[in-house]
């Protein structure tokens, strides 16, 4: 069975908005995420004992600015090619159009919005797209993205959601 097979649009969304800023709704939504998503349960009850601005610090640090490098700059670009500004946004961009979709608002290559295009591409059925996708982007630089994020990240959350999106890729053999 493909990968993307056992992907579900609802896993997808969720992993792609855990990797935003958080904010003063983040823990409320994130208890009730929980219920639906047990996996959640550890973080939120760590979570729960942190003041924001020390999440929000690890989530700079991960994601943002950290010295000497970002940890887990969540861009395929910086994955690929090293950079933030790489030939993969424009690939991916290419996709995006072809799917009948625009990325405005995020770079095109940003985890987030590649695992909402993949999500879309779930819920309309459009396996050829999806299958592209996933092992001209997404194979090839989320499963070290996810193991950088498991040994770097200090807060469970991020630990945790290093292990989600490895698993999507689970028997993958890496990049396809």
């Amino acid at each position: 069975m493909p990968a993307e097979t056992r992907w579900t649009v609802d896993e997808l969304r969720l992993l792609g908005g855990l990797l935003g800023l958080p904010g003063d709704e983040s823990l409320p939504l994130l208890e009730e995420l929980s219920r639906r998503h047990p996996w959640l349960a550890p973080a939120v009850a760590e979570l729960s004992a942190l003041p924001l601005d020390q999440w929000q610090g690890e989530y700079t640090r991960l994601f943002v600015n950290d010295r000497p490098r970002t940890r887990c700059p969540p861009f395929e670009s910086a994955y690929r090619g090293g950079s933030m500004d790489g030939p993969a946004g424009t690939e991916v961009a290419a996709l995006y159009r072809r799917a009948g979709l625009g990325a405005e608002a995020m770079p095109p290559d940003y985890l987030g919005t590649e695992l909402e295009c993949a999500a879309f591409l779930l819920e309309r059925g459009e396996t050829a797209l999806l299958r592209e996708l996933r092992r001209e982007h997404l194979a090839r630089w989320v499963p070290r993205f996810a193991t950088d994020l498991r040994e770097a990240a200090g807060l469970r959350l991020y630990r945790l959601l290093g292990e989600r999106l490895a698993l999507l890729f689970d028997g993958d053999g890496g990049a396809a």
